[in-house]
């Protein structure tokens, strides 16, 4: 009987260790790493690069990925960017989304990446390179042209005209500018580009060279302001002159302050893009690429015009809501 029981005794140890291995097991199995997939912006401070944030960690959810977001404090510090990038390929993330600050200056960290194997999606701003999952963004040359047929159909094809540009090289706002100057060269002979200055993606000085613009130009008529930085600085030189609502504003992006500038008159319009959707689908390229798909090597988010009389329709509040909200 005492042999019984010490047999018994020990199966049901035996047992016990059987189930606490394979709880083990199957604790690990369930706990499963999710792709780490690094969204690295050109920066962090404006309202649209949070929505572009919002967008990633829909995906993010939706994907069952991780989003690994970080980029530098100002747009023009390609040096804090390169370092984040080269960060995330050190630790091997399963995948990069960035907004390139530079077209040139990001290409060989861009292409160290996909050669270590790590896929690399560009959004918002394009690289001179091909290689690349997917860019995904605004038509931003078109948004440059809708800008421009703005700006003359209310100077009813004639005047003197800005532009308050960003920084040379950075690709998206480049193209913005030459979409507006070359449609106004081309379309309207009779609108005039008097200057074309840059604000260094920086509100106070884009409201400094604003004012260099409109000190120097005093007949001005209009300026074409190509980022959320730029418009902001130059409707804040505008009010200083005691010029808002006197020469035709048209910006670029849009905060629920620059709407309210429009709805006051001071801003005549807005191109809007749809950051948003940018940090979704760029997410979603790499999660297709991950899983051996391949997503369109470019996919354009849609340009559209935000003004006084719009402002309120469904689909001009969809692309402005905040974050959130």
């Amino acid at each position: 009987m005492k042999i019984l029981r010490l047999t018994l005794l020990f199966s049901l140890l035996i047992l016990t260790a059987l189930l606490i291995v394979s709880c083990n097991k199957s604790g690990s199995g369930s706990a499963v790493r999710k792709p780490v997939i690094a969204v690295i912006p050109k920066g962090v401070s404006h309202f649209f690069w949070q929505t572009v944030k919002a967008g990633a960690e829909a995906a993010g959810k939706d994907l069952n990925v991780t989003i690994d977001w970080q980029g530098p404090a100002s747009e023009t510090d390609y040096a804090r960017q390169l370092s984040i990038v080269e960060d995330a390929i050190s630790r091997r993330v399963d995948g990069i989304v960035l907004a390139p600050s530079h077209g040139e200056t990001m290409v060989p960290i861009v292409e160290r990446a996909m050669k270590a194997g790590i896929p690399v999606t560009i959004f918002d701003s394009g690289i001179n390179s091909q290689n690349y999952v997917s860019y995904v963004a605004t038509d931003n040359y078109q948004g440059g042209v809708v800008a421009a047929e703005r700006m003359a159909k209310m100077l009813n094809g004639k005047g003197k005209v800005a532009i308050l540009g960003v920084k040379k090289g950075s690709v998206s706002t480049d193209e913005r500018e030459d979409g507006f100057r070359q449609t106004i060269e081309k379309k309207y002979p009779e609108i005039k580009i008097a200057q074309h200055l840059y604000g260094e993606a920086n509100m106070a000085l884009s409201a400094d060279r604003a004012t260099d613009i409109l000190t120097a130009n005093p007949d001005l008529n209009g300026i074409f302001a190509s980022n959320e930085s730029s418009i902001v600085g130059a409707v804040r030189a505008a009010r200083q002159k005691g010029l808002a609502g006197k020469i035709v504003l048209v910006g670029f992006d849009a905060t629920s302050n620059l709407i309210e500038e429009v709805k006051a008159g001071a801003i005549d319009s807005l191109v809007l893009q749809n950051p948003y959707k940018m940090g979704y689908e760029g997410v979603k390229t790499i999660v297709d690429k991950l899983n051996k798909k391949e997503p369109p090597h470019r996919i354009d988010t849609g340009v559209s015009l935000l003004t006084k009389e719009n402002v309120d329709t469904p689909e001009i509040q969809a692309l402005t809501r905040e974050p959130g909200k």
